[in-house]
């Protein structure tokens, strides 16, 4: 016996799975500097917990690259940057959908897994015997590898340890050379030392933020992004005090004033 579904109760069944869908569940990349990994991970969760059903995939690296790959049409929906001026370079050649945001300042320490290194300067790098090899993110297009060089430079250290230098990719590749032992100690970011899993593996020391340029950081909504709500949703999430007390936790100074305000 043939039995046919009415058409008005179709309609209620189609309605009823349309509700049942998570409401305009969106997904976005993020292309974040490595020194973001944990905290920006922390913040993703606790966004997640208060919107679920958006996707949000993390991809971290250089700036610098991340900079070019922009300007590539890399599918990247935001860009947080360790060095804000990649972010402005952007918005001024036409490939940003937001006004810049600085969402922070960075630190750079001295880290070892193998040393004290709360007990180092940067005059033991050269001179100490146990330090054949120092870690730092490649300079050329890595801020913190700038940052580095320049501490290096206003101690007059720089051409006594350069010999010693060993290059990561990124700050967090940076600090797994040190890490694994490749590296003796590291500059690596204050937000990676802080990481539970590192802290439980060595000691740091600040590096004083007079013997650098600032690490102001800063983020983009994309161009490719402008009318992607789940976009500008999440950069305003960024100063809301759950994020702010995230960043803060893993050792950003933070704007005084949140940066969507």
């Amino acid at each position: 016996m043939n039995y046919r579904i009415p058409r008005s109760w179709l309609a209620l069944l189609a309605s009823a799975l349309l509700f049942s869908l998570p409401a305009h569940a969106e997904k976005i990349t993020i292309a974040a500097a490595s020194d973001l990994k944990f905290a920006l991970d922390d913040v993703v969760v606790a966004y997640r917990q208060a919107h679920q059903g958006d996707e949000i995939e993390v991809i971290y690296g250089s700036s610098g690259k991340f900079h070019t790959q922009v300007q590539q049409g890399a599918p990247y929906d935001l860009f947080f940057s360790a060095d804000i001026a990649f972010p402005r370079q952007l918005a001024e050649a036409g490939f940003a959908g937001s006004p810049v945001v600085p969402y922070a300042f960075g630190r750079i320490v001295l880290w070892s897994a193998t040393l004290d290194a709360s007990a180092l300067r940067l005059e033991d790098l050269a001179k100490d015997a146990r330090i054949r090899h120092v870690a730092i993110a490649n300079p050329k297009h890595a801020p913190y590898g700038m940052r580095a060089v320049e501490a290096l430079q206003a101690t007059q250290q720089y051409q006594a340890v350069e010999p010693k230098l060993v290059y990561g990719e990124n700050i967090a590749h940076t600090a797994q050379f040190v890490e694994t032992g490749n590296a003796q100690v590291g500059i690596i970011a204050l937000a990676l030392a802080l990481n539970p899993e590192l802290a439980a593996k060595g000691g740091y020391w600040l590096i004083p933020q007079e013997l650098h340029e600032p690490l102001e950081q800063g983020f983009i909504v994309t161009k490719r992004a402008e009318n992607k709500q789940l976009a500008h949703d999440f950069a305003a999430y960024m100063s809301s005090p759950a994020a702010r007390a995230v960043m803060t936790r893993y050792g950003f100074v933070l704007p005084e004033v949140p940066a969507a305000q």
